[in-house]
């Protein structure tokens, strides 16, 4: 897909592609995009982050005016953008965990959000999953349908949100009649945040507790029951899928096979010897050589800084070697459930993984559904075609997990 804005930085034309595509579920208008974007600095995280969070904030105030006044869709409809710009606003900044940026616009784009469920009515609401000791946050989008129907249990991947499944599955899932709940898992922005939890790669005791819950609710068929995850979490739902019988299908949007195969690139050599260089005590030439990258290429410099923030580790390589627990090797092949696997042919970050993950699953009904340019969809994610791209994986799961109607 043709660059628009920032034609020299990949990752900040593909966040703001992020947002032009949540126009298509409500989560931004086309104009506050093109306007923003054209006034932040490439490259300027500082910069980016105030343009950001300017239209967000101008915006809460029209929400909060409208919502004075009596005029419910126009506020529910603000506050939903507000709460997608404020996520794009504090999006670059986790280099500097203590950057009171970060938890300031997270925590708006949050409010925001909970003043649209409010004024959403019996379409959506907040629940809270018991997990471990403590809780993950997340919705309930209820299907429109009388009687048990499937559900649809989605979660993001390495930087995104609860919130924003809303624009990336949840709302084209509801349409269809499916129950959806939508959480953040551990390291993801709604513990990372307000509960220093981390990431762990045994996403199936995460998995376990989210079904656990749903299963508690008698609208919710338990024969019914798939599992969606976007970015890293197309790994994390593959992985969870080999120890959850449960699941009856799962969708990886995209496929990931090997996070830690991100590390190796900049490194260079194979991945043994990638793995013995950041796994050990001192690698001052591993060092050298993630940082030299750090400073050359920009998505270097944010994989490696969020990485840190949401899975730990005092350096970068420190994070890089936990990155090599993330991966399905020997895993993807215990997996039963039918799996789709997506693939974005333009994918800036895992280019080749959703087939690997496709040659190495040996379930009976195994897809991979390749995105292409001329649909608008070569993007990770298939960001700028969610429509598209939502149709293609729920028509795949109404075959598998239909609706009752």
């Amino acid at each position: 897909m043709q660059q628009l804005f920032f034609h020299d930085n990949d990752n900040f034309w593909f966040e703001t592609l992020r947002s032009l595509g949540h126009i298509a579920y409500g989560g931004a208008d086309l104009g506050e995009v093109l306007y923003t974007a054209g006034r932040i600095k490439s490259g300027d995280y500082d910069s980016w982050y105030e343009e950001w969070a300017g239209t967000a904030e101008r915006l809460g105030k029209v929400a909060d005016e409208a919502e004075r006044g009596g005029h419910t869709v126009t506020a529910r409809d603000t506050y939903l953008r507000v709460s997608n710009y404020y996520r794009t606003a504090e999006f670059f900044l986790h280099g500097d965990p203590d950057d009171p940026r970060i938890r300031t616009a997270y925590d708006r784009s949050v409010e925001a959000f909970h003043r649209y469920v409010d004024l959403a009515g019996p379409t959506i609401e907040r629940i809270a999953v018991p997990y471990e000791d403590t809780t993950l946050p997340g919705y309930f989008y209820p299907s429109p349908l009388p009687g048990r129907q499937p559900l649809i249990v989605m979660h993001n991947g390495f930087d995104g949100t609860a919130e924003e499944m809303r624009f990336m599955g949840a709302l084209a899932a509801q349409e269809r009649g499916y129950h959806v709940l939508c959480f953040d898992g551990p390291g993801q922005p709604g513990t990372r945040h307000t509960q220093g939890l981390l990431f762990r790669p045994d996403w199936e005791n995460v998995v376990g507790p989210v079904i656990d819950h749903a299963l508690g609710r008698p609208e919710v068929d338990p024969e019914k029951i798939s599992l969606y995850g976007a970015s890293l979490g197309g790994l994390l739902c593959v992985r969870a899928a080999a120890y959850e019988p449960r699941l009856k299908a799962v969708i990886a949007n995209d496929g990931v096979y090997d996070l830690g195969a991100l590390g190796a690139r900049f490194l260079g050599g194979d991945r043994d010897t990638v793995e013995r260089a950041l796994r050990a005590e001192s690698a001052p030439e591993a060092d050298a050589a993630i940082a030299a990258a750090m400073r050359q290429h920009p998505g270097a410099r944010w994989a490696f800084e969020n990485g840190q923030f949401v899975m730990g580790g005092d350096t970068p390589r420190a994070f890089a070697a936990r990155s090599l627990d993330y991966h399905l090797r020997g895993i993807a092949e215990r997996v039963s459930c039918a799996v789709l696997i997506c693939e974005a042919v333009a994918d800036l970050f895992f280019e080749g993984q959703p087939e690997q993950v496709y040659n190495a699953l040996t379930t009976r009904d195994k897809t991979l559904l390749r995105f292409t340019e001329e649909e608008g969809a070569d993007a990770h994610c298939h960001f700028g075609a969610q429509r598209y791209a939502a149709g293609r994986m729920l028509d795949w799961l109404d075959e598998r997990t239909p609706v009752v109607r």
